[in-house]
């Protein structure tokens, strides 16, 4: 099993305590997610310590206001455990950042993805349209990070992207994104916690964790009709052949 996107340095307990936790539960692959160029470092000494740990390295729409551009990330991306440009793309919820910097960002991750060949990992909150929009033109791998948009599932299939899941869809109010899930093609899906954010039900309030993702893998199999091993091995392969892993 497979948690393809946390935080593992925003989490209060140690990483190498999460790490065995979610050995234990069976997950042997976490990928820890770096938001700013320090953290990208962070999400690499992360990468380079434990086993079955890989790191998407990029700048958060939340940074962007504060960030000189990506020519610090094109370095770190070159680390052979990096696996991932993101995640990156616009928040219009929040609006920590000013939305023309967070525009210019997000084309800059855009380029260095292509550039390097590398997958994209995309945060939308509250500006879908544009996100979708600006994606268009994009020719590489595209994982939509936390979906939570049903929306525009129609047109992230017809573009082949990958649609990965966190813990909100165990939420009792998410039925809309449950029917989603039941839509996305097999060779598609992803799973992740986005810890230490978004734990799903029966944990929800407490700080999410990668040992976690078992249950948001166990409402994504029950809602699909499917065996839970059977899905395990979906995903496994799907994040292979997204992120390139070994």
């Amino acid at each position: 099993m497979i948690d393809t996107h946390a935080h593992l340095d925003a989490c209060a307990d140690r990483p190498e305590r999460l790490v065995a936790r979610a050995h234990e539960a069976g997950v042997r692959r976490i990928l820890t997610v770096g938001t700013t160029i320090d953290g990208c470092r962070a999400a690499l000494e992360l990468a380079d310590a434990h086993d079955g740990v890989f790191a998407i390295l990029g700048i958060h729409p939340h940074e962007a206001g504060g960030a000189d551009g990506v020519d610090g990330l094109r370095e770190l991306l070159a680390h052979d455990r990096a696996v991932a440009v993101g995640e990156t793309g616009l928040d219009f919820y929040r609006d920590y950042s000013p939305r023309d910097r967070q525009r210019e960002l997000f084309e800059q991750h855009l380029e260095l993805a292509d550039e390097l060949s590398k997958p994209i990992v995309i945060h939308s909150r509250a500006a879908d349209g544009e996100v979708m929009q600006t994606l268009a033109s994009f020719s590489g791998p595209v994982v939509l990070h936390c979906f939570s948009s049903p929306g525009v599932l129609r047109t992230a299939l017809e573009r082949d992207y990958y649609v990965s899941f966190a813990g909100n869809v165990t939420y009792k109010s998410a039925s809309e994104l449950r029917v989603a899930a039941g839509q996305v093609p097999a060779e598609r899906i992803l799973a992740e916690t986005d810890a230490p954010y978004l734990s799903p039900e029966p944990r929800r309030g407490r700080p999410n964790e990668p040992a976690a993702v078992v249950r948001t893998f166990e409402e994504l199999a029950r809602v699909r009709g499917e065996s839970l091993g059977d899905l395990e091995t979906q995903i496994e392969v799907n994040a292979a052949r997204a992120f390139g892993l070994p």
